[in-house]
């Protein structure tokens, strides 16, 4: 590939500057190439070579307005707002027509979160300026540090109307929409967008993504078809199509997306994990099981990769297998409410209650807010003879389920079961005023209280 002659001439300004530094020559440089080396060191993140580059600019050329903006610039990064502003001022004094200025004063006052006056500035700078798609995605930028996303909408696409090629900002005018809860004229933009500019592979991705959001999955598979024809490297297109295969259930064709995936990039947990699930679904249990184990060999710490090995025997009924699966990854992360949650429910079905009892205790224990778990919970502690922690149980979770019926039977059960009628009867009462149709779990948890003629007379009173 062959270079520019501008490009030839910014290669040779930067190889000359690098070498006046090892030898200490003094070369002479226009004040164009002392921007372009300035600014290169800058975007490099080399801010010494950059003020190196600046101190030498400003004594060879040291009424240069292009160089000092681009020391207010190095100024402003080095926040040192003060004096970039008084340089400014004194620019703006020489030349008061200077977009450049305008734009500079915004940073500033950007900087100072004064976004209000920044826009203002901005605003003077589109009366100068020749570049309006930079100054109106500079604008748009400041109605989101606002948060004032309609205005920031409108800037970009301004932003676009007067460069198409702006990607950035075509991914904030996406952003906006989506952030205003507008997908629906996001897709209208893109559509317009794409009449006008059919080879853009990031709208084509970007109307994918909003189609799949609204589930409409064979719009979003034809988006994304277009984004990987445009073009075929495409990895997130490639990611996001396989996506939408799943969801219409063409599981082959996903796996052959996610495939490509890999082979663009080094393999992900996530795409190995969601090849391992559509082989599944296919029936390819040996090839589910394989992805499965390459998963968690690829990335030990990602819980859906343990959880989805434990899962798979868990369906085939293997629970020792499964046993073994859930210990390698408490092993690991032994705070992990999903796997104490599996842990105890794979414990429950092998009859080893007292296990599963610390299983869901440790999920409860680490941040599992599900109902269900309390309930198991429950169940086994009444099963063990455990009736007050079961009790003491039940009270607590009240604080996260202070409506459930299923807690007041069971309060109600445990209550009658210990002789302390008044509260069975007070939470019998619950139970039938929040769930009437549900009372019979009273007779299948608690049958030895279920032909009470108190418990009876508390349900036909409720009949009335």
């Amino acid at each position: 590939m062959q270079l520019s002659n501008e490009e030839e001439d910014y290669n040779l300004s930067l190889s000359k500057f690098e070498s006046m530094l090892k030898t200490n020559k003094v070369l002479f440089f226009d004040s164009e190439e002392f921007e372009e080396i300035i600014l290169h060191y800058l975007d490099m993140g080399k801010a010494n070579l950059a003020k190196k580059a600046l101190k030498l600019a400003l004594e060879q050329h040291p009424k240069s307005t292009g160089l000092k903006l681009v020391q207010v610039e190095m100024l402003v990064y080095d926040d040192k707002l003060d004096q970039a502003d008084k340089l400014l001022n004194e620019l703006f004094a020489i030349e008061p027509n200077n977009e450049e200025i305008y734009i500079q004063k915004a940073s500033i006052y950007s900087k100072r979160d004064n976004h209000e006056k920044a826009v203002e500035l901005l605003n003077t700078a589109l009366y100068y300026t020749d570049d309006y798609a930079d100054v109106y995605n500079l604008i748009g930028m400041e109605y989101l540090f606002m948060d004032d996303l309609e205005k920031a909408k409108d800037s970009f696409i301004k932003c676009l109307e007067e460069d198409t090629e702006d990607q950035a900002a075509l991914y904030n005018v996406v952003y906006c929409f989506e952030f205003l809860d507008q997908n629906d004229q996001a897709i209208v933009f893109l559509n317009q967008y794409i009449e006008k500019n059919p080879y853009s592979e990031i709208a084509w991705h970007q109307s994918g993504r909003l189609h799949y959001g609204l589930k409409q999955y064979e719009e979003a598979l034809r988006a994304f078809d277009y984004a990987t024809l445009i073009d075929d490297e495409f990895l997130g297109a490639f990611m996001e199509k396989a996506k939408a295969f799943e969801r219409l259930k063409r599981y082959e064709e996903a796996i052959e997306a996610y495939n490509r995936t890999i082979e663009l990039d080094d393999p992900t947990s996530y795409a190995l994990l969601r090849i391992g699930k559509c082989h599944e679904k296919l029936g390819n249990k040996a090839l589910a099981l394989k992805y499965f184990n390459k998963t968690v060999h690829e990335d030990p710490l990602l819980d859906k990769g343990w959880i989805a090995i434990t899962d798979f025997y868990v369906r085939l009924k293997n629970y020792q297998k499964a046993l073994y699966y859930v210990n390698k990854a408490l092993n690991i992360d032994n705070q992990n409410r999903l796997y104490w949650k599996r842990y105890a429910t794979i414990n429950r079905e092998m009859n080893f209650y007292e296990e599963a009892e610390f299983g869901y205790r440790k999920a409860v224990e680490f941040g599992d807010s599900e109902l269900d778990t309390w309930l198991f919970w429950v169940d086994i502690l009444q099963f063990l003879g455990e009736f007050d922690s079961a009790i003491e149980t039940l009270l607590q979770s009240t604080e996260f389920f202070p409506e459930s019926y299923e807690v007041e039977y069971r309060l109600a059960g445990l209550y009658f079961m210990l002789g302390k009628d008044i509260k069975g009867k007070f939470h019998i009462a619950n139970g039938l005023r929040l769930n009437f149709d549900n009372h019979v779990m009273l007779e299948a948890l608690f049958p030895v209280i279920w032909t009470r003629k108190m418990v009876q007379n508390a349900i036909n009173k409720s009949k009335k």
